[in-house]
């Protein structure tokens, strides 16, 4: 499904663009530090986390934010994080991103899975086979 590859080239960055992105129950993270300390929250409360590596230029990253911030208002007990790229250029890559938008499902800081591309069914699957396999009794 639709994935973007490669930044356009593109003056006056404006990380203002970044509020389409967010909402509900996503966290946005700017740095290093704030990813750290949100992975050090989820796994002191026993939350797994998807992390969406985005880029604000990407189309198919703009289709699948409004979908993925109504998942994190249907998940209080998932933790939702976007990573931009751009901002976090070298901690993107230090997580072989290859394409936005990339998912990343983890649980105490370990990948549990992994989806590339805005396929929004493959998401809802991909996080409903996670929740039941960590939390059988959980109701979503």
């Amino acid at each position: 499904m639709g994935h973007c590859l490669a930044k356009p080239k593109k003056d006056g960055y404006d990380s203002d663009d970044n509020v389409e992105f967010t909402g509900g129950n996503v966290h946005l993270i700017t740095t290093k530090e704030s990813w750290e300390q949100k992975l050090a929250e989820a796994k002191r409360d026993g939350k797994i986390v998807i992390a969406n590596f985005s880029a604000v230029w990407c189309g198919p990253c703009k289709m699948i934010a409004p979908f993925y911030v109504e998942l994190s208002e249907k998940h209080p007990s998932i933790m939702f994080l976007t990573v931009d790229v751009d901002e976090l250029t070298e901690f993107s890559t230090s997580w072989d991103i290859k394409a936005t938008p990339t998912f990343f499902f983890l649980k105490d800081g370990q990948q549990l899975d992994k989806l590339v591309g805005a396929n929004k069914p493959e998401l809802q699957k991909k996080m409903t086979a996670i929740l039941d396999s960590e939390v059988p009794n959980c109701q979503t």
